[in-house]
C-alpha cells in the first residue's frame, strides 16, 4: 500500500502553484518523472518551510497528503516532490502557524524543559508569568502563553508567538510574529499574524497587539 505523508503546501491567491490550478478537496496525479525541485507536486513536511517559497502576504496555504512516488530535496529542508497529492483543507495563517508549532513540538524531546533553543526546526515554549521563550534555529518557533511574557526568534523563516495577556513578540528578517489581545479576564479578543516587513512590523523590534487588533511597538 502506498505510504501517505502529511504535508503542507502554499499557493498564490488563485490557488495556483507553478501555474498549475489546484482545488481544495481534490486529488491530483502527475505522469512522468518525480524529482524534487524539478517535477511532480511539491509540498513540505514542516509548515514553516513553505514560507521560503510562498510568503504570507500574497499566499494561501493548505494541509495536503503526498503519496505515490516521492523524492526529497537536498539542503536540509523538508520539501517533498510526489506523483500524487490531495489538497485536504485550506488553513488560515494562524492555523498554518499553529500546525508548524505542533510539527516542531512533535519532533523534540518534551522532557527537556528548555526555553532557549538553537537547533533547526526546534521549539521553545513557556507558560510562566513574565517569562521568555527564545529560539535561534532555522524554521523554528518560540511560543509563550504567560502573562506579560515574550517570544523571540532570530532564525530564517521562524515564528514567534506570544499568546498571553499583554504578551509581546519579535522576529528577525524573513520571520513572522503571532500576537493576541485579551481582556483583563483573559478572554481572546483579537489574534493576528504578520510576516516581518509587512503591516508595519520591522525586524528585531518588539510588538504587541492593541485593543483594536493593531500591531504597536512594545514599550
Amino acid at each position: 500500500m502506498t505510504k501517505e505523508i502529511v504535508t503542507f503546501k502554499g499557493f498564490n491567491k488563485d490557488l495556483k502553484c507553478r501555474d498549475f490550478q489546484f482545488e481544495i478537496g481534490k486529488t491530483f496525479h502527475h505522469e512522468g518523472k518525480v524529482e524534487a525541485c524539478g517535477s511532480g507536486f511539491h509540498a513540505c513536511e514542516c509548515p514553516f518551510g513553505v514560507f521560503g517559497y510562498y510568503p504570507p502576504a500574497d499566499s494561501r496555504y493548505a494541509e495536503t497528503i503526498s503519496f505515490g512516488v516521492t523524492d526529497r530535496g537536498e539542503g536540509g529542508d523538508t520539501k517533498i516532490a510526489s506523483a500524487s497529492i490531495t489538497i485536504k483543507a485550506e488553513l488560515t495563517l494562524p492555523q498554518f502557524i499553529q500546525r508548524g508549532i505542533e510539527w516542531i513540538w512533535s519532533k523534540i524531546d518534551k522532557s527537556l524543559e528548555q526555553q532557549i533553543m538553537t537547533g533547526d526546526w526546534s521549539a521553545a515554549t513557556n507558560t510562566g508569568y513574565r517569562s521568555a521563550a527564545t529560539n535561534t534555529g532555522y524554521q523554528s518557533a518560540a511560543t509563550n502563553t504567560g502573562y506579560r511574557s515574550a517570544a523571540e526568534v532570530s532564525g530564517l523563516y521562524s515564528v514567534a508567538a506570544s499568546l498571553g495577556i499583554e504578551g509581546k513578540a519579535r522576529a528577525s528578517e524573513s520571520g513572522a510574529i503571532v500576537l493576541c489581545y485579551r481582556d483583563e479576564d483573559g478572554a481572546l479578543i483579537h489574534i493576528r499574524a504578520s510576516k516581518v516587513g509587512e503591516n508595519g512590523v520591522e525586524p528585531d523590534k518588539w510588538y504587541q497587539l492593541n485593543e483594536n487588533g493593531e500591531f504597536i511597538e512594545a514599550v
